[in-house]
């Protein structure tokens, strides 16, 4: 008999009062067995992280609290748990991968001592046994460099590689029961085939039940045994993996598999000569000076960008894809002027903007426009969502009424309620944070959008209406889009031309369905082989998904 871990009954998370719901998750019921793992999937909203964080021990109560129900973990109610018990469970018994790393993670302590801090605490180790254990995971983590990662602080890191330290300090003490949330959402293929690899391999190795919470059919087609479904805090559907995927039964579930995009890329759209943005022999290097005050060995140099050159042409839209810490972001911070080049040109339009002073960039700021990757870091947590959204064209000189009766349109078209005008950005979930953003950056109809990975933190029914929007207004407004993304479903439906970063450089370009048919350099056809649930198509048969059988 396999040895249930944790068993969920009849849970209620109850929301503060002026909330759109009086509970976050109602009357859940769910178990978790030994050596399984169990998927939990649902849109931004439905109550998925908050449940992952209630067995944590981590609501932020007062305002947010289990408010009815059980969480018992190995027989024992965690709800009742006193917070020294909490805290001996938490990293040691069960353990979390958090949603965002960069807002779990310590900002001023280094990545190696924030795993360090997890063996001082759990167990007893020497300081160079704990320097080494750390630096192994962090090779386990495939993470380049990891002595270097190890004196390495958050901000210093990718958000991928961020993300890959946390799953390192997640997996340090080998807990019982792993809580995955979104832990793959910032990585791409090629390391989320390694991470996904090495859950499994602890897994089967410690007999650890994982806790899945991700928004990721691909993902869920490879790896669960068991799939539940949450929509608005209620479980709507579940079942098997198999039962699940190919044999939905709730229309909420139908409508979130119809929603996952297809790796077969569609037609090319058609596109006018005409340049609007073109790049020549780009280069950014970090690093490479002297240390604090000029004392002690150069820091280590990294070409971020090497030699980059790219055309993009009017209503075109050019992926770029690459493994995390490829350069990919750094190229796009690049383009738009949010950080200095070393040599390379920029143009937009034939105009050179490169070298172009804050305030010389202005005028161009309503010409081209960036979504970011990380919806958290880059909304003003003290400023209203509306004023953020009205702040571009109100810094334009477009009248302030018609810059909120803009800001208050985009809300609409990016799928949120008309409440959020004059919320805070720390009162959405990242999926709904990720929305404003993309509104903010179509605020001032820009010919150029610069889109770096926009719907990464989203739920596939969200992805789709916002893939769809940015199709929509590409059309309308003839927009052209540098799209940055590590999911290769994406693309495949999005791009009309990929390039394809490794270590800073380009090493092919190509029309998106030629590339994926015949790629060229090796590294692009390792991407190709890595994607998720690359078997599993939407309908197919049971045989489709690789299930693995568990005893009672």
């Amino acid at each position: 008999m396999t040895e249930k871990l944790l068993q969920i009954d009849n849970l209620f998370i109850e929301l503060p009062t002026g909330s759109e719901r009086q509970h976050a998750v109602q009357d859940l019921s769910l178990e978790l067995a030994q050596g399984e793992t169990l998927c939990v999937v649902g849109e931004s909203g439905s109550g998925k992280s908050l449940t992952a964080r209630a067995v944590m021990g981590l609501l932020p109560a007062p305002h947010v609290r289990v408010s009815g129900g059980q969480i018992n973990f190995n027989s024992e109610d965690v709800t009742k748990a006193t917070y020294d018990r909490l805290r001996d469970i938490r990293g040691s018994e069960i353990s979390m991968i958090f949603q965002e790393p960069m807002t779990a993670l310590n900002p001023v302590m280094s990545i190696g001592n924030q795993i360090d801090e997890i063996f001082r605490y759990h167990v007893s180790m020497s300081r160079s046994e704990r320097i080494e254990r750390a630096i192994e995971l962090l090779r386990d983590v495939n993470l380049p460099n990891p002595e270097q990662i190890m004196n390495a602080y958050p901000h210093e890191l990718s958000g991928g590689q961020r993300q890959r330290s946390m799953i390192a300090m997640a997996l340090a003490l080998k807990p019982q029961i792993l809580i995955a949330d979104e832990p793959t959402t910032a990585l791409d293929v090629t390391t989320q085939a390694q991470i996904l690899k090495l859950i499994r391999d602890m897994q089967t190795a410690s007999n650890t039940g994982v806790l899945f919470i991700t928004h990721d059919f691909g993902v869920v087609a490879d790896i669960a045994d068991r799939v539940v479904v949450m929509q608005h805090g209620i479980v709507v559907e579940s079942g098997t993996v198999n039962q699940v995927l190919n044999s939905p039964e709730h229309p909420y579930t139908q409508a979130l598999i119809s929603a996952v995009p297809s790796l077969m890329p569609r037609e090319a759209r058609s596109r006018l000569e005409k340049t609007v943005l073109q790049v020549r022999g780009l280069n950014k290097t970090f690093g490479g000076g002297k240390s604090f005050f000029g004392f002690g060995k150069p820091n280590r140099e990294v070409r971020a960008v090497k030699d980059v050159e790219l055309d993009l042409h009017k209503g075109e839209t050019l992926g770029v894809v690459g493994e995390s810490g490829s350069g990919k972001s750094t190229l796009a911070r690049c383009i738009i002027r949010l950080m200095d080049t070393d040599s390379g040109e920029i143009s937009i339009d034939g105009n050179e903007i490169n070298g172009l002073s804050r305030a010389e960039m202005r005028p161009w700021r309503n010409k081209i426009q960036m979504v970011f990757q990380d919806p958290f870091a880059s909304l003003n947590p003290r400023v209203r969502v509306g004023d953020i959204i009205a702040q571009g064209p109100v810094t334009q000189g477009i009248d302030r009424d018609e810059a909120i009766k803009r800001a208050r349109e985009l809300i609409s078209i990016v799928g949120l309620d008309g409440r959020a005008f004059d919320r805070f950005p720390h009162e959405f979930s990242g999926g709904q944070r990720q929305r404003i953003g993309i509104a903010r950056s179509l605020a001032l109809k820009p010919e150029i959008l610069i889109a770096d990975e926009p719907v990464s933190a989203l739920d596939v029914s969200i992805q789709a209406q916002i893939l769809k929007l940015l199709d929509e207004i590409r059309d309308q407004m003839n927009l052209s889009m540098l799209f940055i993304t590590h999911d290769l479903r994406v693309a495949a439906q999005v791009c009309d031309r990929l390039a394809v970063m490794r270590y800073g450089e380009i090493v092919e370009t190509g029309a998106t369905a030629k590339l994926f048919a015949n790629p060229q350099h090796s590294y692009t056809r390792d991407l190709l082989a890595a994607v998720p649930g690359k078997e599993w198509k939407t309908g197919a048969k049971s045989s489709s998904v690789k299930s693995r059988t568990k005893s009672a």
